[in-house]
């Protein structure tokens, strides 16, 4: 690394003193990070200009419109996307890493500096050394973020910005914003050597302030605005400028941070609330606005503690322009959306959901992104994000770009936006979306529309290997958090280490589980003998992968109606049904997901734009199955025999999964530090099985701990009194058998703590030895 050494730069002062339009976002409450106070967000008029000195016609929002441009730069993204430990201290530092800038403290109440021209930097005075650069080519520059975009801070003693953007392709980059009218000619930056890395220090900018690069491309007189890649906040869509912002931000969550190996591990118990941020909840009377990040900070975290999930996973808030993409096209991979409030508000959220126990798991989406013009598509005049054949840099699918994994500034990028989600809002992990769309080069696509590898086939290479070192980096920086595939194949080892020749996750979405338990749950009760093999097929390949089960969102929109609108049968049996399928789930050895809704039988399909149907817990059925699934999480939480062996075949044993007449399964769980065994009896017909006689491994009384018929779940009462005793009668291959009350549409848990005989203790040997023969002679 190169010593850096702050040379005396004289600043001088913008001496246009016409007042320009500015556009405020979002609001930073003072001390947000102590406070409880809703920051509410409000979408903001755009800009007034004014003594605008450019040939060329501004928008609004500050984004020109070239005359010809080699793409078209739309405004709003047209389609959604449909988807398809270690113990160790927090954060060990890279020893490669750089040091991060130092931020100066923006006092409020201090008189605003003016507006400077900008000062062009040298190594000595730049914040990012030939080193940095050295290793963001190489793609091994893991924390970006702290050398590009934009830092506030001092150069010679004055207060100002620091501006870095990657634009290799251009012959001028300049900083234009609300503090300059927009003008592009008026802040250009220097290109550092040949580096393709444009920078700068623009005196006089302060927090808050909104700006965009004007990049003049090399090529075909392509001219364009674009937001900053490395932006930290960002405007409320429609606007689209970037924001000059700080990380500041004062955790209260040192408790969970010393201890949350023991929560992320992963042989213990992980059961997520999958959420949408935006139509969780909602204020009607208020012109059915969303809750801010403050908002639901008051509101969330005893929700999912009172229901007993362990983890909340929220779907993409990474800055994205079209709502109704649900975050899945981003434009902004370290920006947090502010619709719903600032950073620090966002914060402020994860901080009170640590503070009562909850991890927090954030969607992450570097599997394509937004065609928008003022984002990364085409950047600097070519295709710099995005792969410049269509075939490869093109989703035919989703109407949007496909990262470049094979050139290494784009590994730097994306590596780095991973690491900002665990570094700056500690995050306890990253589930990766479409990870199936990156692993093949045929994806979605026919005969001629693809292209093969240099080996002949259809893996991609480059996203494989850019997967494995995202992997490597998080697991090696944070040791204490794990990640998640949304991988919907048969690829192998996705959830296996890298170093055996896996992709590296910790889990992997048990896809195929979802889609045959939901198939047969969906099947009238009178035809569900006939697909059994659906019900346990699973089983085959369970301990393959780590996996979680998933009933995510992607089962309850488009057209595929709710997971109680799935159910047959009348409106008990439906709910019966519902309930079952939980704790056939619970039961299974993997970890859990639920979408929110689901937990209380929300009957519509679910709706982005609206709030989740509070008012139906009025209703029993609806409350009863609520309990349900907050006893389930409770139960499993407390009990090793659930979660200690879910990667291990040693935790899961068949009693009897051929019952196929009755379409009843029975079978065993386990854990490894206590001799506790759990029987589960999952009775799928509308029919009382009296008498149902099931193997178990020892005698004694086996207590009835859960049954998804009893009267508080709504259900008809059904069971077996607090328990049965088990008798002498050999079943299943087990010494002794139970002889239950099998519920209609129902599944029972047993419980007894198994003793082992103990080893039969070896005889004392009583025989004396024989006299030694007299001696000869």
């Amino acid at each position: 690394m190169s010593d850096k050494t702050t040379a005396k730069t004289d600043i001088i002062t913008n001496n246009n003193d016409e007042e320009h339009g500015t556009t405020t976002p979002i609001t930073d409450p003072a001390s947000s990070e102590d406070t409880a106070e809703s920051s509410v967000v409000t979408e903001s008029e755009p800009a007034t200009v004014t003594n605008t000195p450019t040939a060329e016609p501004v928008t609004a929002q500050g984004s020109t419109t070239p005359e010809s441009t080699k793409e078209p730069v739309s405004t709003t993204t047209a389609t959604t996307s449909e988807a398809d430990t270690a113990d160790g201290d927090v954060e060990p530092v890279a020893p490669s890493e750089p040091e991060p800038i130092e931020e100066e403290e923006d006092d409020e109440d201090e008189e605003p500096q003016p507006i400077g021209n900008v000062v062009l930097l040298t190594l000595e005075t730049s914040p990012i050394s030939d080193d940095d650069l050295y290793l963001f080519n190489e793609g091994s520059l893991f924390r970006a973020y702290e050398r590009f975009g934009s830092h506030l801070g001092k150069l010679d003693g004055v207060k100002g910005a620091f501006f870095a953007v990657w634009a290799p392709n251009a012959e001028a980059v300049s900083v234009i914003g609300d503090f300059n009218g927009w003008n592009n000619q008026s802040h250009p930056l220097g290109m550092r050597g040949s580096s393709g890395v444009w920078e700068g220090f623009i005196p006089g900018i302060r927090k808050g302030t909104t700006y965009k690069y004007y990049i003049a491309s090399k090529f075909n007189g392509y001219r364009i605005d674009k937001a900053d890649p490395y932006a930290i906040c960002a405007e409320v869509p429609p606007n689209s400028a970037s924001i000059v912002w700080d990380n500041k931000y004062t955790w209260h969550d040192q408790e969970w941070m010393a201890n949350r190996h023991t929560f992320n591990n992963l042989n213990g118990p992980i059961s997520v609330y999958e959420m949408h941020i935006g139509s969780w909840m909602r204020v009607p009377e208020e012109g059915n606005r969303y809750l801010t990040y403050r908002e639901l900070a008051e509101k969330l975290p005893a929700y999912i503690k009172e229901m007993g999930f362990t983890h909340v996973e929220f779907m993409p808030i990474m800055s994205y322009p079209f709502y109704g993409s649900w975050g899945y096209q981003c434009t902004g991979y370290f920006a947090p959306t502010t619709r719903f409030g600032s950073p620090q508000d966002l914060r402020y959220l994860i901080d009170q959901l640590h503070q009562h126990g909850i991890g927090v798991l954030l969607d992450w989406v570097p599997s394509h992104f937004a065609v928008d013009g003022f984002g990364l598509s085409y950047f600097d005049g070519s295709h710099l994000y995005e792969h410049s054949y269509p075939e490869k840099g093109w989703h035919p699918d989703w109407q949007s770009y496909i990262f470049n994994y094979g050139r290494h500034e784009v590994v730097s990028f994306l590596v780095s936006s991973a690491i900002y989600w665990m570094d700056q809002f500690h995050a306890d992990g990253l589930r990766v979306d479409a990870v199936a769309s990156m692993l093949y080069l045929d994806y979605s696509r026919g005969e001629g529309q693809w292209m093969r590898n240099q080996y002949g086939g259809n893996e991609n290479i480059e996203a494989i290997w850019f997967m494995r070192r995202f992997n490597e980096e998080i697991y090696r920086q944070f040791p204490d958090t794990f990640t998640v595939a949304e991988e919907s194949t048969s690829w192998g080892m996705v959830s296996r280490p890298t170093y055996v020749g896996g992709l590296g996750f910790g889990m992997k979405w048990d896809m195929g589980w979802m889609h045959d338990t939901l198939s047969y749950m969906s099947r009238d009760p009178i035809h569900r003998k006939y697909h059994h093999h659906e019900l346990t097929f699973r089983m085959l390949y369970a301990f393959h992968e780590n996996f979680i089960l998933p009933l995510s969102h992607d089962e309850v929109v488009h057209g595929k109606g709710s997971l109680i609108g799935k159910m047959p049968g009348d409106l008990w049996q439906k709910f019966a049904n519902l309930r079952t399928l939980y704790g056939y789930m619970y039961a299974q050895a993997a970890k859990k997901m639920i979408f929110m809704g689901g937990e209380f039988g929300q009957w519509r399909e679910w709706i982005n734009e609206e709030s989740l149907d509070w008012h139906l817990l009025q209703y029993d059925f609806h409350s009863g199955l609520q309990r349900w699934v907050a006893d389930l999480n409770q139960f499993y939480r407390s009990e090793p025999a659930l979660y200690e062996l879910d990667f291990d075949p040693a935790g899961f044993e068949w009693l009897d999964c051929n019952d196929w007449e009755n379409s009843t399964i029975s079978l065993l769980r386990k854990g490894k530090t206590t001799n506790d065994v759990i029987i589960i009896v999952c009775n799928l017909t509308p029919v009382v099985r009296y008498d149902y006689h099931v193997g178990v491994p020892c005698g004694g009384f086996w207590r009835e701990v859960l049954n998804s018929d009893a009267t508080e779940y709504r259900g008809s009462g059904q069971g077996n009194f607090g328990g049965v005793e088990a008798l002498p009668e050999p079943l299943h291959g087990r010494p002794f058998s139970i002889n239950v009350v099998a519920p209609p549409l129902g599944i029972v848990f047993f419980k007894n703590t198994y003793q082992p005989d103990p080893e039969p203790e070896e005889e004392e040997d009583t025989t004396q030895a024989a006299p030694a023969p007299a001696a000869h002679g």
